[in-house]
């Protein structure tokens, strides 16, 4: 399985996108959210909002009539810290399914495992306070083996922990098929092309589409 190569540092303004809509078939009942909670990959840094895989997840629940709306909140830069210091900020908004995509940057800054865990369960504690009927999907994330072997199977590791200890659904590896591949990312060998998110984004709807059926 290939590794990530790393995530972009670089800050940029949040500004959340809404791609979804209510269908006519289900106009009648209010769409519930699924908020993509992550860092420059969740965000579509180099391709269109439409590009990014949560704006092809959105196009997805269109085309399957499923009464769910897609919040991109992306932020390129951002660490499993800073998601935390913006999450209550988020749930102002109605939240129904929370998909988690970040650590590439805390990785990448080598910053503590425990930390990792401890703000990624923060996320988690503060979603599942709002609803507690949210539904989790955790995407993890790899890291090259710059600091060590040790320290990347502990990161590795970190989010196969989180899913079961609050039973959510785990995506191993986001950039599955992707990461490591020249052909599928943008000349810094980091961000997914637009045919590297279609890949992602098929990736993600095989584990998001049962669980939006369930309802």
């Amino acid at each position: 399985m290939p590794a990530i190569c790393g995530i972009a540092l670089g800050l940029c303004l949040f500004s959340p996108t809404i791609f979804g809509q209510t269908t006519a078939a289900t106009s009648a009942t209010p769409a519930k959210a699924v908020v993509f909670l992550g860092d420059s990959l969740t965000a579509g840094l180099g391709v269109q909002p439409t590009e990014a895989f949560p704006g092809l997840i959105a196009e997805k629940i269109r085309a399957a009539g499923l009464p769910f709306q897609v919040e991109n909140a992306g932020l390129s830069g951002d660490t499993s810290a800073g998601a935390l210091r913006r999450i209550d900020w988020l749930l102002q908004q109605p939240l129904d399914v929370l998909v988690i995509e970040l650590g590439g940057n805390d990785g990448l800054r080598g910053l503590p495992i425990k930390s990792l865990k401890a703000n990624l369960q923060a996320i988690i504690d503060k979603a599942k306070a709002k609803n507690p009927a949210v539904k989790i999907v955790i995407a993890g994330m790899q890291i090259p083996p710059n600091l060590g072997a040790d320290y990347s199977a502990d990161f590795a590791r970190v989010y196969a922990e989180l899913a079961r200890e609050n039973n959510a659904v785990l995506i191993p590896f986001l950039l599955e098929g992707v990461g490591g591949h020249r052909d599928l990312n943008q000349q810094d060998l980091i961000h997914p092309t637009a045919a590297g998110h279609r890949i992602v984004a098929e990736l993600v709807w095989r584990t998001l589409e049962p669980i939006l059926r369930k309802g």
